[in-house]
């Protein structure tokens, strides 16, 4: 294919197993003008011998670099892509077999000059991956701030499931952050160049998270420093919003004082925080019909609070201390 209407670039490191579901979906797309560019950011497990797998399924090329992190590796696959749009996801995602489809459609329809798609759990990944999947989309959590709205000029897609046009890479540069919202950093400079950017709702792609609670804190940790890093460069980016899971977590640590101090106090705060664990555990159990993954899910929603907070005021008590 000389020249394909989409490129897709995945960045991977020590994930063989996990991409071999993302091409195999990949494979199975009802509508194949793309091709596939897999960048290998310094593994120390090679994913090329899964990856050759599927040559004969799409147009593929396979990179091995140095590493220098997802951000770099995706501005390497961007100056190798042919396609007219970059299409990103991450190795960890699989994708329901309409989604360039229904990427095709949207764009005919809202011509936009960059996109991004919803996540979601599958039936078929573990409990706590649905758990974490939950957490990760829902408006009672830190979910709630990644954006959800349909809305030209508000939504800012993720690099898990993003894509730009060819005149965006060329205009902004592609990312400037190597890790941590580097992602959410582009976006950003997207919407300040005057580009069309919108969410694209059938575009969705099933995201596996980490395979461990510890994982997943580490995970939602870093990305409470990254919008902290975000704030530096672009300090109108930082809204009370980002600023709850940190309160929250202040909150937490307060309420077996309260509860010390006596009064009426630490009944009302203590009786909201419990209610929002049981409005968490019946929206996640309304969202997944399993009794197991709403539970789990309020687990996970707090991990995902006190990471990201954590995060958020390490960074930020970082940056006071630099200056």
């Amino acid at each position: 294919m000389t020249h394909p209407k989409y490129s897709v670039i995945i960045p991977v490191y020590n994930r063989p197993n996990e991409i071999r579901g993302l091409l195999e979906s990949l494979a199975s797309q009802t509508r194949k003008d793309f091709e596939v560019l897999v960048i290998d950011d310094g593994s120390t497990i090679s994913s090329e011998e899964v990856a050759q797998g599927y040559e004969k399924e799409f147009p593929l090329r396979y990179y091995s670099k140095s590493n220098s992190g997802p951000g770099p590796s995706r501005n390497f696959g961007f100056a190798h892509a042919k396609g007219n749009y970059f299409v990103l996801f991450d190795s960890d995602c699989i994708l329901p077999p309409f989604y360039f489809e229904s990427v095709d459609q949207a764009l005919k329809t809202d011509p936009l000059d960059a996109w991004g798609g919803p996540d979601r759990g599958h039936e078929q990944f573990t409990v706590p991956q649905r758990a974490m999947a939950y957490t990760m989309s829902s408006v009672l959590t830190t979910g709630g701030i990644r954006g959800g709205r349909k809305r030209v000029g508000w939504f800012q897609p993720r690099s898990f499931n993003m894509g730009i046009s060819k005149k965006v890479y060329e205009q902004t540069g592609g990312f400037r952050f190597d890790r941590y919202a580097e992602d959410i950093e582009l976006s950003i400079r997207i919407k300040k160049a005057g580009f069309r950017v919108g969410l694209i709702t059938d575009a969705f792609v099933f995201h596996k998270r980490r395979a461990t609670f510890i994982e997943f804190f580490k995970q939602v940790f870093n990305f409470g420093k990254g919008r902290a890093l975000i704030g530096k460069v672009h300090p109108e980016e930082v809204k009370f919003t980002h600023w709850f899971p940190a309160v929250f977590t202040a909150g937490t640590v307060i309420l077996p004082i309260l509860y010390l101090a006596g009064g009426l106090v630490f009944p009302i705060a203590g009786g909201l925080f419990l209610l929002y664990l049981v409005i968490i555990f019946l929206h996640a159990l309304i969202s997944n019909r399993h009794g197991g993954v709403a539970f789990l899910a309020v687990v996970t929603s707090l991990l995902q609070m006190w990471g990201y907070g954590l995060g958020f005021l390490a960074e930020k008590f970082r940056q006071k201390r630099s200056r």
